[in-house]
């Protein structure tokens, strides 16, 4: 089973765990277990004869379950509903970041998505667990069984941050109740992907459901829903030994001064110089960002500059620090916003192209 879906953007030990408690449930669980790649099996220790490997024991279900959840994209059990609903309750945490769950019964008549079938994957792998064992597939999302279009799903196909989950729900409803919404998306990242007839506009939303898609923070009705495409690369230059807290605050005071989103970051750029600079280092491990180094005939390679620096020339041998470093993460895209600086950090940002 090809599961690469699944392990986007996931932190993960395996690909996919898989929980049996009854001699049945072993049978099945090992079964599946040679048809996906990767998948690791679960079971009690008193289930478990000398001749059985390839397996995980545990002494108590709860606990182990606790341990391992959040360790893999994907969870099979193969037990009751109620037990699995029981189990995983004090668990999850966010569609956003919890993983698929499917429920299998011990006789692999019925497989069943529990949570997180769109961005955890739980609807596609139901099918597919399904097809493997000849069960029947149960999928209860609205929109799927309504052969409809998930905002959220669209969203994750086209990599966007989903900056507000609590109103992805108001946005499927438009689809399931055939009404229309404003939606603002200038780079058409997921407006084409949406059928027109649910397309009112393509202004700003100003009051009810819609959906907006911009580096840009503006201000929208809660329930619009704001999807950040990852398009801004930030350049930084700093004095030796400048604290993380330091730099973060000043690039939080210009993206507020620049109505930009943070979430839009794809990634933090600087000199080559840099690369033992704890205060940088430290910030793009915060941001969950990575840190592109340059050297200086590769910033010196950027000939469209808006504001040189004779101090970073004479020092470093380059015009520009955190402008060149910006243009370059962002292949050459073009600068929004030109060198902004305070008396220890300078900072740019560039739009991908």
């Amino acid at each position: 089973m090809d599961t690469e879906a699944l392990l986007k953007n996931k932190e993960v030990v395996s690909s996919i765990a898989i929980w049996a408690i009854t001699p049945n449930g072993l049978i099945l669980g090992q079964d599946l277990c040679t048809k996906i790649s990767g998948a690791r099996l679960f079971v009690p220790d008193k289930l478990l004869s000398d001749k059985e490997n390839g397996t995980t024991p545990f002494k108590r279900l709860s606990d182990e379950l606790s341990r391992q959840f959040c360790q893999y994209p994907a969870h099979i059990f193969i037990f009751s509903t109620g037990i699995a609903v029981r189990m995983i309750a004090p668990l999850i945490r966010s569609k956003i970041t919890d993983p698929g769950v499917i429920v299998l019964d011990d006789k692999g008549i019925h497989a069943i998505s529990l949570l997180s079938g769109h961005l955890g994957g739980a609807n596609r792998l139901t099918q597919e667990i399904a097809s493997l064992i000849n069960a029947r597939p149960v999928i209860t999302t609205a929109t799927d069984i309504n052969k409809l279009p998930s905002i959220d799903l669209l969203a994750q196909e086209k990599h966007l941050f989903i900056e507000n989950p609590g109103a992805i729900k108001d946005v499927n409803m438009i689809f399931l109740k055939n009404e229309t919404m404003d939606i603002h998306d200038p780079l058409n990242f997921i407006r084409t992907q949406i059928p027109r007839k649910f397309i009112r506009s393509q202004k700003i939303p100003k009051h009810g459901t819609g959906v907006v898609c911009s580096w840009k923070a503006l201000k929208v009705p809660r329930e619009t829903l704001v999807l950040r495409p990852r398009i801004l690369s930030v350049g930084i230059g700093c004095n030796r030994d400048t604290p993380m807290g330091v730099i973060h605050e000043f690039l939080n005071i210009v993206f507020m001064e620049e109505r930009l989103s943070l979430n839009a970051v794809f990634t933090l750029a600087t000199t080559e110089v840099k690369q033992d600079e704890k205060g940088l280092l430290y910030l793009a491990d915060k941001l969950g960002l990575p840190l592109s180094f340059y050297d200086k005939s590769q910033l010196n390679s950027v000939d469209t500059i808006e504001t040189p620096s004779k101090m970073v020339e004479k020092h470093l041998g380059v015009k520009s620090v955190c402008e060149a470093a910006a243009i370059l993460a962002a292949g050459r895209g073009r600068l929004i916003v030109p060198k902004k600086k305070n008396k220890d950090v300078t900072i740019a940002i560039a739009l991908k192209e």
